[in-house]
């Protein structure tokens, strides 16, 4: 269904409404750039390191990735690595939102900087393609700013602040998208997906090197896809067949 589809079902949505809950998601997720920095600086990166990596990275998870393996004594190189491995997947977002965006081209090498999994779910939740303009856009500017903002912070103030596991401040982020994503899991072979990709990716977390369980947790969509084709292609079989069995 395309964007003008929706909007003629009545299905669109007010930008006001599309500016809170952009708000809302940046908002929250921003504020976890503090647990960010502390956990930098505990990790032995400096200030203007820790800064540098939420201004050009800007993708929290990769990000939280090299620094932890960092403060556990990994390779610098093996780090960078998972950390480069973990951020693939806003590729493979920026390649759907392209087409849901279309923005000038002028402009979609500054907003590709943006596309993270918090703009890329709200984008994907907005009924037109006007609300998903607003929605990408105000995620991804309150999010850049605050993140860079609360990861000056926690940097400045690590010291301070001590054990960051104990303030539970790394949970905002995945629990933010996690609520984004639930409502949109609607049909049986979404659910499936989705608990597959649980699955491999908590799974492989103590064998495979960081970065490497979310790539491989992927391979989920085309399992289920392709299980849901065979069972869609027995049923047919089966509807073939009952008539001649009746004869």
């Amino acid at each position: 269904m395309t964007f003008a589809d929706r909007a003629a079902g009545g299905t669109d949505k007010p930008d006001a409404s599309v500016v809170r809950d952009a708000l809302g998601v940046g908002v929250a997720v921003g504020l976890s750039g503090f647990a960010f920095g502390v956990t930098s600086a505990g990790s032995g990166l400096g200030l203007l390191q820790t800064c540098a990596l939420s201004l050009m990275v800007f993708t929290g998870a990769s990000q939280f990735a090299l620094v932890g393996a960092l403060a556990a004594g990994g390779n610098p190189f093996t780090a960078a690595a998972g950390a480069f491995f973990l951020g693939v997947r806003n590729a493979f977002y920026g390649l759907r939102l392209s087409q849901l965006l279309a923005l000038p081209r002028a402009v979609r090498p500054f907003a590709a900087q943006w596309v993270i999994d918090e703009t890329t779910a709200v984008t994907l939740a907005q009924p037109t393609r006007r609300a998903a303009r607003i929605g990408f856009t105000v995620t991804g500017l309150t999010l850049y700013l605050l993140w860079n903002l609360t990861t000056l912070l926690g940097a400045l103030g690590a010291k301070a602040v001590g054990d960051t596991d104990a303030w539970g401040l790394d949970a905002a982020g995945p629990a933010v998208f996690l609520a984004l994503l639930a409502p949109m899991l609607k049909t049986p072979t979404e659910r499936a997906v989705a608990g597959l990709a649980v699955l491999l990716g908590l799974g492989l977390l103590p064998v495979l090197p960081a970065g490497a369980p979310v790539l491989v947790a992927a391979l989920a969509a085309p399992a289920a896809v392709f299980a849901e084709g065979r069972r869609a292609g027995r049923a047919q079989q089966d509807a073939a067949e009952r008539p001649q069995e009746d004869r």
